[in-house]
C-alpha cells in the first residue's frame, strides 16, 4: 500500500478530522463492517499500536500497524511455502523420511534417535508425521528464537 493510499485510508477511520482515531471512530468503522467489538476490546486494540499512550492512533501509529500487519503475514506465507516444499509428496504431512531428506538437504546428518526426537517433538498429535499447523508451531517457535537471539531482525 502506497503512503498516499494509506493516508486516505487513515483519514476514513479519522471522522473528525483531529490527526487520530480514538475508540468511537474505530468502533464506527469496525461496526460497519459488520463487526461489533466491546468498547474494551477498541481500547485494547488501540492499545496495541498506541506508541505514546494518548489513548489513540495517530498516522505514524497506523502505518507501524499496517507494516507489522504486512510482515507477519509475509512471515506466515513463507512457512506455507516452505511446508509445501518439504511435504515432497503432497499430502499434507511431513513423514519422518520427508524430513530426514530435508534435514541432509541443509547440511544436517542426523542420526535416527536425532531424527525420532526432532519427529517427537513437533509431532503434537502422535500420529507420526507433522502436519501444516503443527510445522507452523514449530516455524513460529524457531522465528521467535532467532528473533531474540539477533540471528534475524525485522525488516
Amino acid at each position: 500500500m502506497m503512503l498516499e493510499e494509506t493516508r486516505e485510508a487513515f483519514m476514513l477511520f479519522d471522522k473528525d478530522n483531529n490527526g487520530t482515531i480514538d475508540t468511537s471512530e474505530l468502533g464506527a468503522v469496525m461496526r460497519s463492517l459488520n463487526m461489533n467489538p466491546t468498547d474494551t476490546e477498541l481500547k485494547d486494540m488501540i492499545n496495541e499500536v498506541d506508541g505514546n499512550g494518548n489513548g489513540s492512533i495517530e498516522f505514524e501509529e497506523f502505518v507501524a500497524m499496517l507494516s507489522r500487519k504486512r510482515r507477519g503475514s509475509e512471515i506466515q506465507e513463507e512457512i506455507k511455502e516452505t511446508f509445501r516444499v518439504f511435504d515432497r509428496d503432497g499430502n499434507g504431512y511431513i513423514s519422518e523420511s520427508e524430513l530426514r531428506h530435508i534435514m541432509a538437504s541443509v547440511g544436517e546428518k542426523l542420526t535416527e534417535d536425532e531424527l525420532n526426537v526432532m519427529l517427537r517433538e513437533a509431532d503434537v498429535d502422535g500420529d507420526g508425521q507433522i502436519n501444516y499447523e503443527e510445522f507452523c508451531y514449530l516455524a513460529n517457535s524457531c522465528t521467535l528464537v532467532l528473533f531474540s537471539t539477533g540471528k534475524i531482525e525485522a525488516k
